[in-house]
C-alpha cells in the first residue's frame, strides 16, 4: 500500500511547513481545524515552541461548522483574536477538514480582511502533503502579497530563503546562517522566516543576491528574481565541522545521502573535496533537476528505499538515525544526521 509507514514515523506535512515559515513573523495564525492539526504542529513539528512563542490559534471547528461551511464564525473569531492580539497581518492555513468541504478561501479571506481590518493570506493545505510543499505555498504568497516595489539594491545585503527547523533541523539556524555568511562578508543576512521579520520580507527586493537552502524555497526565489532582477544561488551553510570531519575519509566510496536535496548535495560535494567517491542523493521530498545527478532517485515508500539500499551495495548511508528502523539488514557504515521532519530531532550543540 502505497504510502504505508510500518517502520517509520509520519513526515511533517504541509500545513506544518506553512506554520514553520510564519512562526516568527508577527502574525495570527489560524491553523483552520478542530483542535488536532493545531496540536501536532504545537507539540511535534515546532520546536521553537518549546522556546518561544508564537500566536498559533485553532478555529475550533465543530462537527456541524464543518459540515455547514460556517466561516463567518471563523471570521468573528479572528476579529476577536485581532483586538487582543497586536499583529501585521493574519494566516488562515488549511487542514484537511476545509479540503473536504472545499472551503473557498478567496471568499474568506475577502471576509476576514473587511472585518479584521489586517492584511490577510490563505494557504490551502490539505494535510496530504508533505511539509516542504506548505512551506514552498506560503514563501511565495508572502513575497506576492507584502514585497514593497523597489529599484535600489543595498550591496552586501543576502536573503536566505527555507531556514526552517524542518529543513535545518536547528532551532537557531538562522543565528548560525548569519555568522557564516557574515564571515564571508555579507554585512546584512536576512532569513525569510526564522529569526526574521514581516519588514525583511516588505524589503526583499533590495537584496543583493539570494541564497536558496531547500527546495521549498526555490519558488519564491525564481518569483523575487523574476520581479526584482535578484539572482539566487545553491547552498547549505550549516554543516557542523565536527559532521564535516567525518566525511573526509568517505572518497573513494559508495554513499547514499536522504535528506532534504540541497542538504544532500552539500554533503555530496564536501564529500568529493576529498577526492572522487560514488555520492547518490535521495528525499521523500521535493527535488529540483539543477542539482540532480544520475543514481539520485526520489523515494515514495518505505519498500523502495529497503530495495534501493539492498540492491545498492553501499558502503556508507547519511541520514537520520530513524531510518535505521528500515534498514535492520544493512551491514555497512551509517552516519547520522538528523531531519527534524522525518524523525522530529534537532541537532544538538555538538551536530550530533
Amino acid at each position: 500500500m502505497k504510502g504505508l509507514l510500518k517502520y517509520l514515523s509520519p513526515f511533517a506535512p504541509d500545513q506544518s511547513g506553512v506554520c514553520a515559515v510564519l512562526y516568527d513573523l508577527g502574525g495570527i495564525i489560524v491553523i483552520c481545524d478542530a483542535g488536532g492539526c493545531t496540536g501536532n504542529i504545537c507539540g511535534f513539528d515546532e520546536p521553537r515552541w518549546f522556546v518561544r512563542k508564537s500566536a498559533i490559534f485553532s478555529a475550533g471547528l465543530r462537527d456541524m461548522d464543518a459540515i455547514l461551511g460556517r466561516d463567518d464564525r471563523l471570521v468573528e473569531k479572528l476579529k476577536d483574536t485581532a483586538q487582543k492580539v497586536d499583529a501585521s497581518f493574519a494566516a488562515v492555513v488549511g487542514t484537511p477538514v476545509p479540503a473536504v468541504i472545499a472551503t473557498d478561501y478567496k471568499a474568506l479571506k475577502r471576509m476576514a480582511q473587511k472585518r479584521c481590518g489586517l492584511p490577510v493570506i490563505t494557504v490551502e493545505c490539505t494535510g496530504t502533503r508533505l511539509y516542504d510543499e506548505g512551506a514552498q505555498d506560503v514563501y511565495l504568497q508572502l513575497f506576492q502579497n507584502f514585497s514593497r516595489d523597489t529599484t535600489e539594491v543595498v550591496p552586501g545585503k543576502i536573503g536566505v530563503l527555507g531556514v526552517t527547523p524542518l529543513d535545518t533541523s536547528l532551532i537557531d539556524g538562522d543565528v548560525k546562517i548569519r555568522e557564516s555568511l557574515k564571515r564571508e562578508g555579507y554585512e546584512q543576512v536576512c532569513c525569510y522566516g526564522t529569526g526574521g521579520s514581516l519588514d525583511e520580507i516588505r524589503e526583499a527586493g533590495s537584496a543583493e543576491k539570494n541564497l536558496v537552502i531547500a527546495p521549498a524555497g526555490l519558488k519564491a526565489a525564481e518569483y523575487l528574481k523574476q520581479r526584482f532582477g535578484t539572482p539566487y544561488e545553491w547552498g547549505y551553510p550549516l554543516l557542523e565541522e565536527s559532521f564535516k570531519e567525518r566525511l573526509h575519509g568517505l572518497a573513494g566510496k559508495k554513499v547514499l545521502v536522504v535528506h532534504q536535496q540541497t542538504a544532500a548535495h552539500e554533503i555530496r560535494e564536501e564529500i568529493r573535496r576529498f577526492g572522487d567517491a560514488d555520492v547518490a542523493a535521495a528525499s521523500w521530498f521535493l527535488q529540483v533537476e539543477s542539482l540532480k545527478e544520475p543514481g539520485d532517485f526520489h523515494l515514495e515508500t518505505e519498500g523502495q528505499l529497503i530495495q534501493m539500499v539492498e540492491q545498492g551495495d553501499y558502503d556508507v548511508i547519511i541520514g537520520d538515525r530513524l531510518l535505521g528502523r528500515a534498514l535492520r539488514k544493512y551491514q555497512g557504515e551509517f552516519i547520522h544526521i538528523a531531519h527534524f521532519a522525518v524523525s522530529g530531532e534537532c541537532i544538538d550543540g555538538s551536530g550530533k
